[in-house]
């Protein structure tokens, strides 16, 4: 069985949606996704919402903190801000594939609810195209 650690800031936003698309393409394929922050923010409602509308259902997920998976071997470390790159703890997973990229934070965004909408709308899709790029680019379907 392969270990996907997604690392944000506050695991609440972004590596939550990383999170939900991994276990949808992968569909329990061998694989164990885990999801952590170097804080914990709790669930963020945007991002929630946002997944729903794509027919994912996240809202039984956990914010986690990275020192709780310090024991275990992973096989792909995917910081998904540049913050939580930066400034998370090292992982001791020798054979790991460490991978980054820095996805839009659509929590930051201040505006009418058209806007903020349309701010998670966007980061999902990001979010959604590099995970399925990702999954398909490691042979992991």
């Amino acid at each position: 069985m392969k270990n996907i650690l997604v690392l944000c800031t506050g695991n609440s936003c972004r590596s939550q949606m990383a999170h939900g698309y991994l276990n949808h393409f992968l569909d329990n394929r061998k694989v164990k996704v885990y999801s952590a922050g170097i804080e914990t923010h709790g669930l963020n409602p945007g991002a929630l919402a946002i997944m729903k509308e794509d027919g994912l259902d996240i809202s039984h997920h956990t914010s986690n903190n990275v020192d709780g998976y310090k024991d275990l071997d992973f096989d792909y470390i995917i910081t998904v801000c540049d913050h939580a790159n930066e400034n998370c703890p090292y992982i001791p997973s020798k054979n790991a594939i460490r991978l980054h990229h820095n996805f839009f934070d659509p929590s930051k965004v201040v505006g009418s609810k058209k806007e903020k909408h349309a701010a998670f709308l966007k980061a999902r899709e990001e979010i959604k195209n590099y995970f399925k790029k990702f999954v398909e680019q490691y042979e992991l379907i």
